[in-house]
């Protein structure tokens, strides 16, 4: 009978996640196998040859600049948050959402610059490659403001505390990972253009 009492004692909890936490990794997963694709596809169509050399936009450095501060801000949202400082939730979370649209204002600026280069999407591979490689970013970056929205909306109807964490857990996870990523595109950019 001891021997039984000890062993359920030992036992241990299943590892478990929220199913939207879950779902939301599945997704970044699926967005990192996408840019580690075309990264890959870029290196290789490089090599070929009839590659347009030029330099990237100023505005790249100021955007990356945005996306970085709007982690930080971010960040302090999760943290008011976990400690009940409901006005600091909302008026950091208000601050990355302004910062974020302030992000996609810099990718369609940046985009202007290149054209006035006289890179276009259509022509050489090279501004096709970084074209597709901003827009795709640029249309998840919209999907994570659209999510930074729907966290605001709930803070300002105190549907996100110390209690009920889900949400700006997955939101906060989300926006950090669309930092890193733009963070590698920029690296990548800058050290393959």
């Amino acid at each position: 009978m001891e021997e039984k009492l000890a062993y359920t004692e030992g036992a241990e909890q299943p590892i478990s996640m929220h199913p939207k936490k879950f779902a939301l990794w599945l997704f970044i997963v699926s967005v990192v196998m996408i840019f580690a694709a075309l990264t890959s596809a870029y290196i290789v169509r490089q090599s070929e040859g009839n590659w347009l050399e030029f330099d990237l936009p100023e505005i790249f450095w100021y955007s990356s600049g945005v996306i970085l501060l709007s982690s930080l801000t971010l960040h302090w949202a999760y943290t008011s948050a976990k400690n009940d400082q409901l006005d600091q939730l909302k008026l950091a979370l208000s601050i990355t959402t302004l910062l974020g649209i302030t992000f996609l204002v810099t990718q369609w600026y940046s985009w202007v610059a290149l054209v006035d280069r006289d890179v276009y999407f259509v022509g050489n591979p090279a501004g096709s490659f970084l074209y597709v490689f901003t827009g795709l970013h640029a249309i998840h970056l919209i999907s994570g403001v659209i999510f930074l929205i729907i966290i605001l909306i709930s803070s300002f109807r105190y549907k996100i505390h110390s209690q009920s964490m889900t949400v700006m857990e997955m939101g906060a996870t989300f926006w950090h990972f669309l930092g890193g990523l733009w963070v590698y595109l920029f690296i990548f950019l800058l050290l393959n253009h």
